[in-house]
Order: structure tokens, then sequence, then C-alpha cells
């Protein structure tokens, strides 16, 4: 009927007990003279390796979000959702301004042009950059006589980052002047 697998003990057939299971071998390998307790745990080594995958996507910058709401903390460091606690979100909400998201665009894609900028300096050697960026910036050499490949890249890539910056300037300056004459208008309306 049932087949018992037996095993010699002592120069005696003993049948194999169900409660003993197999040794099981560690599939990640042991090291001569070290105990397993100091062996790296196989987690451990995945986190290592996930690290390295990731590294390059892990150190680009992140965007800073700030939200203007803070709400009230009691003295355990929770949210006081009492009747003292209580916000107006209207009151904190900034006007929608046209010009103001422009210009943060902009200065994202300043960012990005200044980082291109950066690596493109990187690649270049022996030639005086900042010499040649000024004249293109003059006026003085066009960006399409410079021979050079990396330096022909790295003056269009300045050109069009400086012509980013005036614009970013110039919409700054038109946004501060309607913030002037609504402040101006504000005042004019209460009779001061």
């Amino acid at each position: 009927m049932y087949e018992t697998d037996f095993v010699v003990y002592d120069g005696v057939e003993v049948p194999v007990s169900v409660l003993l299971r197999p040794e099981r071998h560690n599939r990640y390998g042991t090291i001569e003279d070290l105990p397993e307790e100091e062996l790296v745990d196989p987690d451990e080594l995945e986190r290592v390796v996930y690290k390295q995958m990731w590294w390059p996507i892990l150190r680009l910058p992140q965007q800073r979000w700030e939200c203007p709401i803070r709400p009230n903390m009691d003295e355990d460091g929770k949210v006081n959702w009492g009747a003292f606690g209580t916000v107006d979100f209207e009151s904190y909400r900034p006007q929608f301004s046209k010009l103001r998201y422009k210009v943060q665009k902009l200065k994202e894609r300043l960012k990005d042009l200044v980082m291109t900028c950066e690596m493109i300096r990187d690649r270049i050697q022996g030639l005086p950059i900042r010499k040649i960026l000024k004249r293109v910036r003059e006026g003085v050499l066009d960006p399409d006589d410079i021979k050079h490949w990396d330096m022909w890249q790295l003056a269009l890539t300045y050109l069009r980052a400086y012509h980013l910056r005036q614009e970013i300037e110039r919409l700054q300056r038109v946004s501060r002047q309607q913030q002037e004459e609504k402040t101006q208008e504000f005042w004019a309306s209460l009779g001061c």
C-alpha cells in the first residue's frame, strides 16, 4: 500500500520521519570563513541593484511645489479642525495671471537651456568660451561662422537662453506694472 523510505541509523533501518525536511541550500551561495548572519540580505542586494539602475533618474532635479495655505496645527502636531482652524480659501488663492503663468513656464525652459549649455560647455576643451560667447551676444560674431561643432551648438543654445531671459524680464516688468495699476485703482476706489 504505502511505500516508506528508510534510513540506516546506527546500523538499524528506521523510517524517515514526516517531520524531517531536507536541508535547503542557500541559493545565493556562501563564503568560507563567513557565518550566514554576516552575509548581505537578498533584499538589500536587490535595493543596491535598483539604486544603480535608477541612479540617473533619481539625480534629476525636482520642482518645488509650495502651497500658500498653511493649516493650523495643535500641540500634538495634528491639523486643528476646530472653529478657529478654518480657512477662507478664496483669500489665500492668488488671482490667476496669464503673464505670471507664462513667466513660470519660460523660467522652466530657461533652466533646461542652462543645463544644456553646461553639458555642452563641459565637452569643449581649449577654446576661449567666454570671449566667443560675449562676441556672439554683442552681435560681433555670427554663430554660423563658428566651425567647431560643440562651440556652434553652445553659441546657439546660449543665444536662445539669453533672449529667453530678456523676454522673462520684460514680462515681469509688464506684470509689475499691471499690479501697480490695479493697486492704484483699488486705492482710488477707496478715495485715498
